[in-house]
């Protein structure tokens, strides 16, 4: 029952996304993000916390890149458990033509990347974690209004990635 309402919501949500013909701004901004979900923006906070990022940097770099590998690991050992398709090959989507990076839509990747890197640098820099978040967030939102996920696929991800941020940080501290 749970189950039928989320998948419910899911493709109610699919279909407006897909049909709404978003502002310009908005188009570009969600490319952007899930381009920097991609892995350059990580690896270029990374490089910029190993010069930069004090005495804690390579703690921070070793508890980010752990938290990620593991939820890469974990991401796609569910998809080909779970194998849920994805919404861009349920319903085109009006304006994004950007291309699946596989088939499997449960849980978002990107989201378990992004929250994984940002609460574990978050942990190391609690003065950054406004601008992790909203990077994280960007992400996870991108990949919705992309078509790549359904909102349950990005929650799943943001909660997974979450987890694994502070696991991570509590097993390395």
């Amino acid at each position: 029952m749970v189950l039928e309402f989320i998948t419910a919501r899911d493709y109610n949500l699919m279909h407006r996304v897909h049909r709404w013909p978003a502002p310009r701004w908005i188009r570009v901004w969600m490319i952007c993000a899930t381009r920097g979900g991609d892995g350059w923006l990580w690896y270029a906070m990374g490089i910029v916390i190993l010069l930069f990022g004090g005495p804690t940097r390579f703690a921070a770099v070793a508890v980010a890149a752990l938290a990620a590998a593991l939820g890469i690991a974990l991401f796609l050992f569910l998809k080909q458990r779970i194998n849920r398709r994805r919404p861009c090959a349920i319903e085109p989507h009006c304006w994004a033509k950007l291309l699946p990076p596989d088939r499997f839509s449960f849980p978002s990747g990107h989201t378990i990347t992004a929250f994984a890197v940002a609460l574990s640098l978050a942990a190391f820099y609690p003065a950054l974690l406004p601008g992790l978040l909203f990077c994280a967030a960007s992400i996870a939102l991108s990949r919705i209004l992309l078509g790549m996920h359904f909102l349950s696929d990005v929650i799943a991800g943001a909660l997974i990635g979450s987890g694994l941020a502070y696991g991570a940080v509590w097993l390395m501290r």
